[in-house]
């Protein structure tokens, strides 16, 4: 069928590699090689420039990536209007979440999503906010979940739930044992942050700036879970969302500094391409992740 090999297609220029195309595909590398030869022979062109190590459209693949993207889109919107007249939600989700959303958020979210609607599958991919912002602008996502702030005149972004952010500390941290610290208890510490890029790096670099704290010395991991790990350890003091570390918080693994004043909260917020094409499997996943939030 001719949009399948049009979707194979999109898959390999997206991803400019055979072999991750087919993963994604859930297909044979061979497979994926039949389509794009069965698709050049139809159009009598040469689409891809193929190398060892990945490949790249030619000049005819460009014109046809992009009306292959529009195909696909109105063929899977007609499919979707078809459902919504037979009260169905299938198709595919592709979702993008920042970590702390992603590893501890979204699980439990996707798994009564797919009790409910069990025809819809979904895709989902895990990055630091900058890099779910960006994917979601380059349309190859169709929901991202992110924390922080984006600025894109592109996106559309709406806040769905509140996170609350806390200090944390190894649990034989002599700040540990006082009832609530403040910037000046903070001040030449050893801390544990997120890498740039990361919605809780930004917030945390911001909470460390307005509180004028001085750092004694930083460490850098690229996700919550080694941060968690390092505070552990007893490498130092960190900033991290409260659904991160509950089950260590529970278990004493480590301690939280309480600060003597308000609560620290920021939002977790859905991006949506402005330009890109609503299916009804993503504009009802978006409508349960608000009921949930509720």
């Amino acid at each position: 069928m001719i949009i399948e090999a049009l979707r194979v297609f999109v898959t390999v220029a997206e991803q400019s590699h055979f072999s991750r195309a087919a993963e994604l595909l859930n297909i044979s590398q061979p497979g994926v090689s039949q389509h794009i030869r069965n698709l050049e022979n139809e159009l009598d062109a040469k689409l891809l420039h193929r190398s060892p190590k990945h490949v790249r459209l030619t000049e005819a693949g460009e014109m046809m990536y992009k009306t292959a993207k529009q195909i696909l889109a109105l063929y899977e919107g007609t499919i979707q209007d078809i459902h919504r007249l037979q009260d169905k939600v299938t198709g595919m989700i592709q979702i993008g979440a920042s970590f702390t959303i992603g590893e501890y958020v979204l699980p439990k979210r996707l798994a009564e999503f797919a009790a409910q609607y069990p025809l819809v599958a979904m895709q989902v991919t895990i990055g630091n906010t900058e890099e779910i912002v960006q994917a979601v602008r380059a349309n190859e996502l169709d929901i991202g979940l992110i924390e922080g702030d984006a600025n894109a005149a592109d996106l559309v972004i709406t806040p769905f739930m509140k996170d609350e952010m806390i200090l944390i500390a190894p649990s034989a941290h002599p700040l540990a044992a006082a009832h609530f610290v403040d910037a000046d208890m903070l001040q030449n510490q050893v801390w544990v942050l997120r890498e740039s890029g990361s919605g809780t790096r930004a917030y945390s670099d911001q909470f460390i700036q307005d509180a004028k704290i001085a750092q004694k010395r930083s460490y850098v991991f690229n996700s919550s879970q080694s941060v968690k790990e390092a505070v552990i350890a007893g490498l130092g003091i960190a900033m991290l969302s409260r659904w991160a570390v509950r089950r260590e918080l529970e278990s004493g693994e480590m301690s939280e500094l309480r600060l003597n004043k308000d609560r620290f909260e920021r939002s977790f917020s859905i991006i949506r391409h402005k330009e890109g094409s609503s299916t009804m499997a993503s504009d009802v996943f978006v409508q349960r992740l608000f009921m949930a939030a509720d």
